[in-house]
Parts: structure tokens; sequence; C-alpha cells
């Protein structure tokens, strides 16, 4: 109701100000018609009074064009008095706008009409200087004057504020935020929502359009100018309004380059989501509905409220991550931001093209330049971060290395589709910028890959006990021959290494074998000694682990079938006083099918990221 009400007194005011202009135009034309009749007959006894004389065919040359002058100002008169009764109706707006274009004409053609006639009289006027040709000449300009006083404060400049009201209330009534999708609050796997729709209603953006084209068919650039302010003032109070449903505080958040990737990595996802959804749903609806509004002059109007879309929060939080630590989860996340920026590369440059933008555009190309070089920073210096665990000592109870599991993990990721094409076009650029060889990511995966093998050889020559050493080894050649297998590194690796390294855990299991539980064997033929050995051998292997249920089930199996009918043999056949039978075979066989059990779980791949790049980080668990 407070809405109706004043918008009832804004059309009352409206209507009192239209009376008023029309009733000062109407006065005009007034006194303009009780002098035309005079005009017309002080033209034609002039014309009378000189048909002897030489200066006839002057005169009769200027006839004409006076002549035409009254019959355009009895159309302007008819035209106008039609277009000040339709202000006080309920016509509708093409009627209103057709009579305005059509007042308008009347009214330059009135202009142009009396221009031809005062050039007839003024060279009528070198040969005489009768009262009459001068009397007609001042009106003629009086009346010359006549479409710039309807400009200015006559009935179309009435009509002209009455289509900018027009305009306004159109917009404003109905304008509404964009509703956000409920997609942009999730990871984005379930059904997406529908598109938005048109932020204008048809009937409305036609309106509009012929509002717009009536102000440019009149040549009224200012009107135009002030009914794009009204616009620009609207539609950002609604985009403002849209993104309030975002939730885009985060967008505040700041790191330094001792802060964690991970602190806000959640807010990544969603910044690529709300990202897009800016740049491609509601800045493009905007974009539509100016070009649809105001045609060629887009550019200038919707540069000033796509400067107010929040894009720029967007980039500064791009910079955020860029600021990040360099550790090696950052290289994802910053793969993610360069995808997302790729994807709208085409938008960017038809929203931001304009020399109105050229801030954005500095920002938005230093942006890039920053993800392009910490992605290709990072990425490069994998293998040197690799090697450098090399120096470090390897696991105590011969399980794997943390590093092992996050580079398999780590390069099957960066083998995954997306984010391989992603960082190839990333390299391709540093390349391209730094003139430097071009880099596949493919060849450098694959030789990370063996530059850890260089490390745990490395890792295993530094066990002084054999069997342990073996126990290393099969439990990073299982580990790699089984979670490799299958997967794109595994392709990349091909079979023959995949091979290899099952071939290395038959071997390194024969020889653990022998250079353990084998050695207890020899020369114990007797129960006590045998039991001592046991004893012996169980304890130094208690801390160590075969952390593959099956591998350790595998081998427990292998052990009991070494030591368990030996053992049997010597408690049936007498070796020994049974005094010193400590263990039953059953015990025996129990014993070492349970060994090699790991202590704890093994770290998440996120956990292990976060120590590897760190300098004291350790390659043992």
């Amino acid at each position: 109701m407070e809405h109706m009400r004043d918008l009832l007194n804004s059309t009352l005011h409206q209507s009192r100000e239209i009376d008023f202009e029309i009733h000062k135009t109407s006065v005009n034309l007034a006194r303009i018609n009780r002098t035309f009749p005079s005009l017309e007959t002080a033209v034609r006894n002039m014309a009378s009074q000189c048909a002897t004389l030489a200066i006839r065919d002057h005169v009769h040359r200027a006839l004409p064009p006076v002549s035409a002058v009254l019959n355009v100002h009895q159309l302007v008169n008819e035209l106008g008095t039609s277009l000040a009764d339709s202000a006080h109706s309920s016509s509708h707006l093409t009627i209103y706008i057709s009579r305005i274009k059509r007042f308008r004409q009347a009214l330059t053609l009135l202009t142009n009409t009396c221009k031809l006639a005062i050039k007839w009289l003024q060279d009528l006027q070198h040969t005489t200087d009768h009262f009459n040709v001068c009397k007609t000449l001042h009106l003629l300009e009086e009346l010359q004057e006549t479409e710039k006083r309807c400009l200015l404060d006559g009935i179309l400049g009435v009509a002209f504020r009455v289509l900018q009201d027009e305009f306004q209330d159109l917009l404003t009534q109905n304008s509404f935020p964009i509703e956000v999708p409920s997609s942009l609050f999730s990871s984005g796997d379930e059904e997406s929502d529908p598109l938005p729709k048109p932020v204008l209603p048809l009937r409305v953006v036609e309106n509009l359009k012929a509002i717009m084209a009536c102000y440019s068919a009149c040549g009224n650039q200012n009107q135009v100018d002030r009914c794009m302010s009204i616009y620009v003032k609207v539609r950002i109070t609604t985009v403002e309004t849209s993104l309030k449903g975002l939730e885009l505080d985060y967008l505040e958040m700041s790191l330094s380059e001792f802060d964690s990737v991970q602190d806000i990595e959640g807010y990544i996802d969603e910044w690529g989501r709300h990202l897009e959804f800016v740049v491609k749903h509601l800045l493009e609806l905007e974009y539509t509905l100016c070009h649809q509004v105001f045609g060629q002059q887009t550019a200038d109007c919707f540069s000033k409220i796509a400067l107010r879309s929040g894009i720029q929060r967007f980039i500064k939080f791009g910079n955020t991550i860029t600021k990040a630590k360099k550790e090696a989860i950052k290289l994802f996340k910053l793969l993610d931001v360069f995808a997302a920026l790729d994807n709208l590369r085409q938008d960017f440059n038809k929203f931001f093209g304009g020399k109105q933008c050229s801030e954005i555009q500095t920002q938005t190309r230093d942006l890039i330049k920053k993800v392009v070089n910490g992605a290709s920073e990072i990425f490069h210096e994998l293998p040197a971060q690799v090697q450098f665990q090399r120096l470090t000592d390897p696991p105590p109870d011969g399980s794997v290395p943390r590093l092992v599991p996050f580079v398999v993990e780590y390069s099957e990721e960066l083998l995954d589709d997306d984010y391989q094409s992603v960082l190839d076009q990333v390299l391709k650029i540093h390349c391209s910028w730094y003139n430097t060889s071009k880099v596949v990511v493919s060849v450098e995966i694959h030789n990370i890959v063996k530059s850890l093998e260089v490390n745990l050889d490395t890792w295993a020559k530094r066990y002084e006990d054999t069997a342990l050493c073996c126990i290393f080894i099969m439990n990073t050649s299982w580990y790699l021959s089984k979670h490799v297998k299958g997967t794109r590194l595994g392709d990349l690796m091909g079979e023959s290494w995949l091979k290899r390294h099952e071939d290395r855990v038959e071997y390194y299991t024969k020889l653990y074998l022998r250079e353990s539980w084998g050695k207890i064997l020899v020369n114990n033929d007797e129960i006590e000694g045998f039991t001592e050995a046991f004893d012996e051998e169980y304890k130094k292997q208690s801390g160590w682990v075969l952390c593959d249920n099956s591998l350790r089930w595998k081998t427990g199996r292998l052990i009991a079938g070494m030591i368990v009918p030996v053992y049997k043999r010597l408690v049936e056949g007498g070796g020994g006083s049974k005094k010193h039978v400590k263990y039953s075979s059953e015990r025996i066989e129990s014993v070492v099918t349970s060994m090699l059990q790991p202590k704890d779980k093994d770290a998440k791949l996120i956990d292990r990221i976060k120590s590897v790049f760190s300098p004291t980080a350790a390659a043992s668990s």
C-alpha cells in the first residue's frame, strides 16, 4: 500500500507539471497563431503591391516557402495538441512514442522550412525595405525557435520527462535478484538446477528499447545519458542483491607465504563455481539485457555494472591462493584456478575487453601470470624434492616410506585427463614466455618415479640387517606393483616395469626367509637350541612390518611351512629334554603367521603431502 501511495503521489505531481508546461506551450502557440493571419495577409498584400514592380519575381519565389511554413506550423499545432492530450490518457506507450517522433519530425521540418523561407525573404529584403518584409522575417525567426522552446520547456520536453519516468518505473518495478542455484553450495555432483531466466520480461525489454530508440531518433543524447544513468543505478542494486545470496565473505580471506593453501581449500572449489555463475549467468544476462536496450552503446553502460559485480574480489581471492606456502597440494589448487579462468577467457574478453575495464584486464593478466609461474615452479621442483628425501633415513621397521604412496597418488592425480591437459597448457604457456624447452607432463612424471626408485635402492643399502633390507624391498615393490597396476601411472610405466617389481617381491621374499628363519635351522638339532634361536629371531623382528595384509599372510605361511615341520620332528623325535619344549607346534605356527603387523594405519594423502616438501621431512613413516 505504501508503494502504491508513493506511486499515486508521483503521478499526481507529474500530471500537475505536465499541465503547467502544456499551458505555457499553449500560450505560446496561441500567440503565434494569432499572429499568423496577419502574417499571411501581409505576405499576400506585399505580393499584390509588388506585382507591377521589378521585384515581383523575388516575391513570387518567396511566397511558396512562406506558405509552406504556414502549413507546417498548422501540422505542428495539431500534433502538439494530440501529444499533449495523450499525456493525460492511458494511451499505449508505443502510440505515445509514435506521437513524440511525429511531433519531433514536424518541429524539425518547421525549423528547416523557416530557414528556407528566411533565406528567400532576406534576398527580397536586399531589393526593398517594405515594412511587411521586415515583419515577416521577424515572425519567421521567432517560429524558427519553436523547436528549441519545445525541447527545453515545451510539450516535447515534458514528453521526454514522461518517458524517463516510465523508463525508471519499468526498471524498478520489474528488476528482481537472480535466484542462486542450490548446486552452487554443493560439490556440483548433484543434478544441476535450471539456468536463471531472463532478468526482465520481454514486454518490459521492448518498452525500454522503444523509449531509448525514441530518444535517439529525436537526437536527444542528454536524455539517453540520463536514462543510462538510471539503468546503471537500478541494475547495480539488483546485481549486488543477487551476489548476497552467494555468501562471498570468504573472498576477503588472506594468506601469507607461511600459511598452507589447505586452510582455504574448501573455499577454492566454491570460488570456481561462484565465479562461473557470476560470469556465465549473472553478467551474461546483464550484458544481453544491456545490448537489447542500448544497442551500440552497450559497452559504456555494461562496464559500470560489471565493475560492481564483485569480479575484482574474485581476482583478489585468486591472488590470495598464489601467496600461500609453496607445497605440493598447492599445484592442484593453482591448476584449478587456471582452469576456471581459462574456461571463462572468452567471456572475460567480451565483458571486460573495453578500455573502461582496463584495470580488470591488468589484474586478470597479473593473476594468470602468478598462477602459471607458481604451478610451473612447483612441478619443476618435484624431482628435486624427491631426490632431497634421499638424504633421510629409511623407516626403521622396513615399512613403505610415505614418500612412495605420495608420489604414486600424486602422479596418478596429475595424469588425470583434466589435470594433465591443464598442466600441459600451463607448462606450454610458461615455456613460451621464457623461451625454454618444451616440457611433457608424462615424461616428467616418468622421471619422478624413476627418481623415487633410486631413493628406494639407496635406502635399502642403509639397512645393516639383510633380512630387514629384504622386508623393506618386499614392502615397496609390493606397493608399487599392486597400487600402480591398472592405473594411468601403470600404463605410463609399462608392463615390464610392473613385472620387474613383482619379481623383486618373489626374489626378496625367498632371500628374507633364507637370511632370517633359515638360519635357525642350521646346526639346531635340539629343541633347546631351536627355541633360543626362534625367540631371538622373533624378538629381533617384533618391530618389523609387512604393510600389506595379503603379503603378510603369504609370508607368514611360508615361514610356518619352513620351521614348523622341523620343530615337529624335533619334538616328536626327542631332540632334547621334554622340559625344554617351550611351545607347541600350533603355537609356533600361530606366532609366525601373526608377525609383522603394522602398529598404525597409513597417514592420509593430505598429511603426507603436507610433510613431503618440508626441509625437515623424513622419508620414514
